[in-house]
């Protein structure tokens, strides 16, 4: 029986872990179907605190996955197919593995950010394609970049990007965005941003540099090409949480996030931490820090039970 299993092995469930182990939980990770989580595909980190120049997304996960083992943390190298979450004995049963019984369970399987599915597109992701405004947006100072949306999430970005980059371009499918109307207003009132309107991007442009040089859109009405210059293009067409497991286990919302408070879930004993219960921030310091919450919150938990 172990005292708390944690499911998923980004910031957030590392973080847990490296609270647990210390609180003496010997905490078990079972890793994922991507190991370190969507911050592995992050070239440049310059926004996580305690690092002067910008650190490899990548290597920043590792060091944090090295300081775990250091405290004892194991690692399972497997998914989770299906669990039971209800009754003081949760089950947890894996692909490869078999079952893990647990009086605790901390759920940090993360996001996925949505792409258009481009093969061009795939290639540039963390070379100037990038589904995070916030966290890139830095490395396009004084740059055109594009943003593929028409949410509020879309219009939060591009507001962003405006205050950063020389122009933003706004490209959506439809003739209106489903934004609330005063996110729409003010992008439209922002003076470097242009929309384009009833419009996709077909390609992504690499000048054979391994880096974004411009889109080449079609109009969904002509199929019409037409070409933007661009050196950056953000994807903000939403998220989906990885979750599929935990349907009928914990209470979801309407789009898939585990509902939860103070990292607390709807099921006793069972906890969610990262962006897989973050539905607005999705940052590496913010998923860290809910990953503490819910290792502290897993210790009074233990503690109340003896």
């Amino acid at each position: 029986m172990e005292n708390v299993v944690i499911i998923g092995s980004g910031p957030a469930g590392l973080t847990a872990a490296i609270y647990a182990a210390r609180a003496n939980l010997s905490p078990v990770v079972v890793d994922g179907m991507q190991p370190g989580g969507q911050l592995t595909q992050t070239t440049d980190v310059e926004n996580y605190p305690g690092f002067e120049q910008p650190v490899n997304g990548f290597e920043l996960v590792a060091t944090m996955r090295r300081q775990a083992e250091r405290f004892g943390v194991r690692f399972l190298m497997d998914e989770v197919a299906s669990c039971e979450l209800a009754g003081e004995v949760k089950r947890v049963s894996l692909m490869i593995g078999g079952e893990l019984l647990a009086r605790t369970v901390i759920i940090a399987t993360g996001a996925r950010a949505r792409y258009l599915g481009l093969p061009s597109e795939q290639r540039l992701i963390g070379k100037g394609v990038s589904a995070c405004a916030t966290c890139d947006g830095a490395f396009f100072k004084g740059l055109r970049v594009a943003v593929v949306g028409g949410g509020d999430t879309a219009m939060e970005d591009a507001l962003y990007l405006s205050r950063l980059a020389s122009h933003v371009t706004v490209i959506h499918r439809r003739d209106a965005f489903r934004a609330s109307k005063i996110m729409a207003e003010r992008v439209l009132a922002t003076s470097n941003i242009t929309v384009v309107w009833n419009s996709v991007v077909a390609e992504v442009l690499d000048a054979g540099k391994g880096e974004v040089a411009g889109l080449r859109l079609q109009d969904v009405r002509t199929g019409e090409l037409s070409a933007c210059e661009v050196q950056g293009l953000f994807v903000a067409i939403g998220h989906t949480p990885n979750t599929a497991a935990f349907a009928g286990q914990v209470e979801l919302d309407a789009e898939g996030y585990v509902v939860t408070a103070d990292t607390r879930c709807s099921q006793s004993g069972v906890f969610a931490a990262g962006d897989v219960q973050d539905r607005h921030y999705k940052q590496a310091v913010t998923a860290a820090g809910s990953g503490c919450m819910a290792a502290l919150q897993v210790e009074r938990y233990l503690a109340a039970r003896g």
